[in-house]
């Protein structure tokens, strides 16, 4: 179900040079440290029961909602128990990036939450500063699943990989 925020984030990435014209996808993928991706990916869903996947495709999607809303079903995110998954991803090859957010956490993030995520990536990502970029986008999403969806008392429990995927 394509929900109005993460149209609203893709619509503001839409068209927006998001990395350097000469930037290649394979220079882009040599640059991001994967490692400290999934530790700030593993230190937000500690503080929330939600779900976040950094997702970088090689395609160049026209509509990268579209291809946002397809990979959040097949990497399962929309299974998590309470629904509360948040997919952020980029396409550098096209220059765009796409964050698509299950229907529990849409409910408590408006679109001007996920523009300003988007936004807020621009700088770092116009610099080459590639993995900055991606962490800041998840500790803002982990900041915002953190705040409407506390852990379980039974602590963070982890749903799915924390490592970057990629395709």
């Amino acid at each position: 179900m394509a929900t109005a925020a993460s149209v609203a984030a893709a619509r503001a990435a839409t068209g927006s040079q998001l990395v350097p014209e000469l930037m290649k996808v394979k220079h882009f993928l040599d640059r991001l440290e994967h490692d400290r991706i999934a530790a700030a990916i593993r230190k937000a869903e500690k503080k929330s029961s939600g779900q976040i996947v950094v997702f970088i495709t090689h395609r160049r999607p026209k509509d990268a909602l579209a291809l946002a809303r397809k990979s959040f079903r097949k990497l399962k995110l929309h299974r998590t128990e309470k629904r509360n998954g948040v997919l952020i991803m980029v396409a550098p090859a096209a220059q765009k990036v796409a964050i698509y957010g299950d229907s529990a956490v849409d409910t408590k993030a408006d679109n001007a939450f996920w523009a300003e995520v988007i936004r807020q990536m621009q700088p770092d990502l116009k610099k080459g500063e590639f993995t900055a970029a991606v962490i800041g986008a998840v500790e803002k999403v982990g900041s915002v699943l953190a705040t409407h969806f506390p852990p379980d008392s039974s602590g963070p429990r982890n749903e799915i990989s924390d490592e970057v995927v990629e395709d």
